[in-house]
């Protein structure tokens, strides 16, 4: 297969507006490559997202591409170099929103797909596709839902490639072998609203709430493990006042997060929050969002598959890393699958004038074509 497959595939994916949750055709175009290849197809339309299950074949192991067609908004078109969707190709790379993350990853493994499928058409065990438009917006009727229907049909993933862009300085020097969770919480501290030189008839949340939150600033969750940093605590809103300067508010809400590792669970974290603010004596509510679990798969044939093709293609020694934000591997790994994800590099993703490498896509392609080779020819 040649570059310009990779590329032409990826410019009209990029010239498909999907500003998340909106697909624009992205789906379909993928769906009639795959329809050639004996894929059956199934659209998964839940609310506002589009979604797809494509699968070929029925034995075991079951190996999934897994990816989205929604991109993030543009931002401002102005400050962009090029229009983010004409999918111009200029200096050896191709421009626009979505190059990088992710739909240059969806390009090379639709491609690789189509040539591992022509060199092996009786390759053993089944690939699949579970591409969804929701994972750049709020993840709650994209792969969370498609996995809900696959567990309740006992239709199991046994190993899945993530097409996340993962890597830092060139295609495969990083693969994410796992990803940290991520735990919400919204404290709301009740006060009494009075005026500033009257102090003893208020009772001010900010200064009843700090004591609490240096405390929980300070305290070490976890020391990690050897896949994981140590989980961290960070607040990231904190709002009160009326706007006023003589008045003391009467209430104040703290907004914070965890990214932890497999060392410590939910359960665990919100106890010792709620020990914490307890500790201190203040009347408040508190209300959690579990963003995502941690997952790891520290050993297995998939690492192992990975490892191997960014050895054959790149000649790289490949670092397994948890770092980073969560991704939808998250919900595919609660099921037991084994999970990594593999994309190009991540420098420009989310900003203006998001691009990739040609040569980085070719070079992907090729890894994926290497790690469908290692584990179902």
């Amino acid at each position: 297969m040649s570059q310009s497959e990779v590329i032409t595939l990826a410019q009209a994916l990029i010239q498909r507006p999907s500003v998340t949750p909106k697909d624009e055709g992205c789906q379909t175009l993928m769906a009639e490559r795959l329809k050639k290849l004996g894929f059956s197809i199934e659209e998964l339309f839940f609310v506002d997202t589009q979604n797809m299950w494509a699968r070929k074949g029925q034995q075991s192991p079951l190996f999934c591409f897994a990816g989205h067609t929604d991109v993030v908004p543009t931002g401002p078109i102005n400050a962009w170099h090029l229009d983010p969707f004409a999918a111009t190709v200029q200096d050896g790379y191709l421009h626009g929103r979505g190059a990088a993350d992710m739909k240059g990853s969806l390009a090379a493994m639709i491609v690789a797909t189509e040539r591992f499928i022509t060199d092996f058409p009786d390759h053993k065990g089944s690939i699949a596709f579970l591409i969804t438009s929701d994972e750049e917006g709020p993840f709650i009727n994209g792969t969370t839902r498609v996995i809900d229907v696959l567990e309740a049909r006992n239709e199991k993933i046994d190993l899945c490639l993530v097409g996340e862009p993962s890597s830092t300085h060139q295609v495969g020097d990083v693969v994410k072998n796992g990803r940290r969770g991520s735990l919400t919480g919204f404290v709301t501290v009740k006060g009494i609203q009075g005026h500033v030189a009257y102090p003893q008839l208020a009772k001010n949340p900010i200064h009843l709430v700090s004591p609490a939150l240096t405390e929980l600033s300070q305290t070490v969750w976890d020391q990690g493990n050897a896949f994981f940093p140590a989980t961290s605590f960070q607040i990231s809103n904190i709002q009160a006042g009326t706007g006023a300067g003589n008045v003391i508010p009467g209430e104040l809400d703290v907004q914070f997060n965890f990214r932890f590792s497999t060392e410590v669970t939910v359960e665990q974290l919100q106890v010792r929050v709620v020990s914490i603010l307890d500790h201190y004596g203040f009347d408040y509510d508190i209300n959690w969002i579990i963003n995502g679990l941690p997952f790891l798969t520290a050993e297995g044939s998939l690492v192992e598959a990975t490892v191997k093709a960014i050895k054959q293609v790149q000649h790289i020694e490949t670092s397994l890393e948890t770092t980073g934000g969560t991704s939808d591997g998250r919900f595919i790994a609660q099921t037991g699958a084994q999970v990594v994800e593999l994309g190009p590099c991540n420098a420009t993703i989310h900003k203006v004038n998001e691009c990739v490498s040609i040569e980085d896509l070719e070079r992907l392609t090729d890894i994926y074509y290497h790690i469908l080779r290692e584990i179902l020819a």
